[in-house]
């Protein structure tokens, strides 16, 4: 064998690959709502991180606006309070090993723990 036949191999495709390159059609399921609800054991496993009630009315509300200005606005606070309690909530979520550095998936997070649901948006 030859150093170039070394560090390419052939796959499942005919096209040549490095050796040591990541397998890019081996991918982790995606997790859906769907999953989460009516499985008692999928939800027993799943860490849900514990939430004050001002940090659900913070995430609600900001959810809910265009910004964090606006958000902050209609509890009375600071903008830079509102980013605080996001950063915590964030890290506490993190800290369960359910990430949500988006809105987007801090949206995601709230539906799949219950804090509000789709009818309500």
């Amino acid at each position: 064998m030859t150093a170039t036949t070394e560090i390419f191999t052939t796959g499942a495709s005919s096209a040549p690959r490095r050796a040591d390159a990541p397998n890019m059609l081996a991918r982790k399921p995606v997790a859906r709502l769907a999953d989460y609800r009516g499985n008692a054991e999928v939800a027993a496993v799943i860490q849900r991180p514990s939430l004050s009630d001002r940090e659900v009315e913070v995430l609600l509300a900001w959810l809910a606006a265009d910004s964090k200005e606006d958000a902050a606005g209609r509890l009375f606070i600071s903008a830079s309070t509102v980013s605080t309690h996001l950063a915590r909530i964030r890290a506490k979520y993190t800290a369960v090993g359910r990430g949500a550095p988006t809105k987007t998936h801090l949206f995601a997070r709230a539906l799949q723990d219950g804090y509000t649901g789709l009818d309500s948006w």
